[in-house]
């Protein structure tokens, strides 16, 4: 099911999977009753997957049956790539690699991180990005590069890019709360004047320009944390932004206009804390 342009597929049965970009799946759960939105994303080329920030342990049988319906086969799964270590993302991995029971499958993660993995399952090996020349490539050639963003959230933060559709899998940042989630973005160009209101005068949901503001005042850990972590990506040549929480950023004009916001931002994480007080 290829859905990359269709702004309401949040509205879609939580038994759907969709492609957003050749071979790279929205496998994600969305939950009506919480305002955190998670978003695990599966890699399928020829006869090897990579599954990005596989889940909560609540989100295994869902997350699984995308993958299934997806026509992917849980065995040709060979890399599990945690971008931190939150039990969001990290529960299920007993769950997966007892599903999957590929001998060849590995843990993908940074070197600070895989400590705090082995407390989920020591069964897999635990590889790091680092000792990988930060790049991961499937028997076909196509290549993910790996970029640490260190205190975004966590020292082992990181993002993971995959060359062949230019899609950025941005981890934490480009996240929002949301309680009335889309998974594609409703940012368009009326939002370019708007003042980022708590309610959207087009849609009369939430401003998501606001929630992706508060997101990050209380998800990343500082003003320079954030900075860098942009600082980082912003070269890149992406097409898609698939962030792990909050909606999928795919045309360019929302990526400009979240970008811009976040750069922008100031009091952030502990420097909220301390000269903002709003926490």
């Amino acid at each position: 099911m290829s859905l990359a342009n269709n702004s309401n597929t949040g509205e879609k049965s939580n038994a759907d999977n969709v492609e957003i970009a050749e071979g790279v799946y929205w496998v994600g759960y969305k939950d009506d009753k919480v305002g955190l939105q998670c978003n695990s994303y599966l890699i399928a080329d020829r006869n090897e997957a990579v599954l990005i920030d596989g889940g909560s342990r609540n989100d295994f049988s869902a997350v699984m049956l995308k993958i299934v319906r997806a026509g992917i086969n849980p065995g040709t799964i060979v890399r599990l790539i945690y971008q931190h270590y939150d039990p969001d993302l990290c529960g299920n991995l007993p769950q997966m690699e007892v599903l999957i029971n590929n001998e060849n499958l590995k843990v993908l993660s940074h070197c600070e991180n895989n400590i705090f993995l082995d407390y989920y399952s020591t069964k897999t090996e635990k590889q790091c990005i680092e000792e990988q020349g930060l790049s991961f490539e499937f028997a076909s050639g196509r290549r993910l590069e790996f970029i640490h963003t260190p205190y975004a959230h966590s020292l082992g933060s990181f993002v993971t890019y995959d060359t062949k559709t230019k899609t950025l899998f941005s981890s934490d940042i480009f996240g929002n709360y949301d309680t009335t989630w889309d998974l594609f973005t409703q940012i368009d160009d009326a939002c370019t004047t708007c003042d980022a209101g708590n309610t959207c005068h087009l849609t009369g949901k939430p401003c998501q320009l606001a929630s992706i503001s508060d997101y990050h005042r209380r998800i990343m850990t500082s003003d320079k944390a954030l900075a860098y972590a942009l600082q980082q990506i912003e070269n890149l040549d992406i097409s898609i932004i698939a962030p792990q929480h909050g909606s999928i950023l795919n045309t360019e004009l929302s990526q400009k206009i979240v970008f811009d916001r976040l750069k922008s931002m100031k009091k952030v994480g502990i420097d909220n804390y301390i000269y903002g007080a709003t926490l």
